[in-house]
């Protein structure tokens, strides 16, 4: 996967990514970012060492689809692409940028067709939302194999290492407190 971080930086706005450029991590995860920012955003990045993440469902004025992935990928290489939609999933893995299928945990069901989804999709991680649910992403990488990141509702530090504890290889989050306890 490329890293070794435990907490993986999400980066809602320009703040936090200029907090980012300045931490210690290498890689984080473009969240909310407008398409015409996308530009200078990878090349403040890439000036600074940093891989980027896109979670293209969140890419304003751009199509959440295979087609937004395949121009994603052509125009900004980015290190990985993150998406709950299959289509952009197998994109990043013909593209061979790293494919993270996002899950949200609502219920049973929900997460009987995530498998099935991920059966389908094979994905390199999986992004486990919320991840503030120990047994459950220990349960996903026990049935899927593959790493797992755990997002969502992650508060503490406690949350941060019960997530690592049950097998989440890193943590996504916005919660600039845990990065810089992290100390990137």
């Amino acid at each position: 996967m490329g890293t070794k971080q435990h907490i993986i930086p999400a980066i809602k706005t320009m703040k936090q990514f200029e907090a980012f450029l300045a931490s210690g991590y290498e890689m984080g995860v473009l969240l909310e970012v407008h398409i015409a920012q996308l530009k200078s955003v990878f090349h403040y990045a890439r000036r600074h060492g940093k891989e980027l993440l896109i979670h293209v469902d969140l890419v304003q004025g751009l199509s959440h689809d295979e087609h937004a992935a395949e121009y994603l990928c052509q125009e900004f290489r980015p290190h990985g692409l993150i998406s709950t939609k299959a289509g952009v999933i197998m994109k990043a893995r013909q593209k061979r940028v790293l494919a993270v299928q996002r899950i949200f945990l609502l219920d049973s069901h929900a997460l009987e067709k995530s498998y099935q989804l991920i059966a389908k999709t094979n994905p390199d991680c999986i992004e486990v939302i919320p991840g503030a649910m120990p047994h459950i992403i220990r349960e996903v990488k026990e049935r899927t194999g593959k790493p797992i990141y755990a997002g969502g509702l992650i508060r503490t530090v406690d949350d941060v290492e019960q997530a690592l504890a049950a097998g989440a290889v890193a943590v996504t989050t916005s919660n600039e407190t845990l990065w810089r306890h992290y100390n990137g």
